[in-house]
């Protein structure tokens, strides 16, 4: 059986173990790891049988796949020592590697596999076929609640405040890469739709904030010589209001075509 090792003890390292202990996910999880051994052991010590924690050295060596959930920050000296140790590895952070894609290009030159969930989008093989002929645009809308954008540094530095809120707000409109660097918990799906289509630079991006809310909602629209596109989303929040249970649903299932000799879609 295929191990994987998690790093990170949030939300999605949580679900996965739980997934792993209900026997829906195909895989034997070798440890977890975090950025304190402490926060680890309290966190693992909520399951029936978790796995062990392990030191981020440790648990390169015994997982086949390091599976990212940490935050984007870890995300390059991850792929360093993880592609370094001849392992694969499944990026949760997608976008961070707006601004290190050298971590693809060294995943292509060493063949270490870098794997890289739809997350809480739909519609990526689409956008993948249509790509491979012309495309005139691809834009995409996310609707959150404020406390789902709550901290993001977009908001800090252009000191917006989402306090009191009464209508239905923009407050960023640009491209995938400005969202990424201005939204980083918030809008990986940008990152992902613009990596499986035409770039973070020409990929644009509105983020609105809507009181009352209850769902992330996501509206892609792309266009091209194959014709027309339109996907609308509307996410469930988990216990991160930043994260939808879809993502995690999409995580488990890409788990799970790894190890699965058939593959459905692109």
């Amino acid at each position: 059986m295929k191990t994987i090792g998690i790093v990170g003890c949030g939300a999605i390292g949580r679900a996965l173990v739980a997934a792993a202990e209900s026997g829906s996910l195909p895989v034997r999880i070798a440890g977890i790891t975090s950025r304190t051994e402490q926060h680890a052991i309290e966190f693992l010590s909520r399951f029936k049988s978790p796995p062990p924690y392990l030191s981020l050295p440790e648990l390169i060596g015994a997982a086949d796949l390091l599976v990212e959930a940490a935050g984007g920050p870890v995300v390059p000296g991850l792929a360093k020592d993880v592609f370094a140790a001849g392992k694969d590895l499944m990026v949760i952070s997608v976008g961070a590697l707006l601004d290190h894609p050298e971590i693809i290009e060294t995943s292509r030159r060493t063949g270490c596999r870098l794997y890289i969930p739809s997350g809480a989008i739909v519609g990526l093989d689409g956008i993948k076929s249509a790509c491979v002929g012309q495309i005139t645009h691809v834009t995409m809308t996310t609707r959150k609640p404020p406390g789902g954008l709550e901290g993001a540094p977009h908001l800090v530095q252009n000191q917006i405040s989402l306090d009191g809120l009464a209508e239905e707000t923009e407050v960023f409109s640009g491209t995938a890469r400005e969202a990424c660097k201005g939204f980083p918990a918030n809008v990986n799906v940008s990152a992902a739709v613009s990596l499986a289509g035409i770039g973070p630079d020409r990929t644009r991006i509105r983020i609105l904030a809507v009181p009352g809310l209850k769902r992330n909602c996501h509206d892609i629209e792309i266009e091209g010589e194959f014709g027309r596109m339109l996907m609308h989303i509307e996410n469930v929040p988990s216990e991160n209001p930043k994260t939808g249970k879809l993502t995690v649903l999409s995580i488990i299932r890409a788990l799970r075509d790894v190890v699965d000799p058939v593959r459905i879609g692109n």
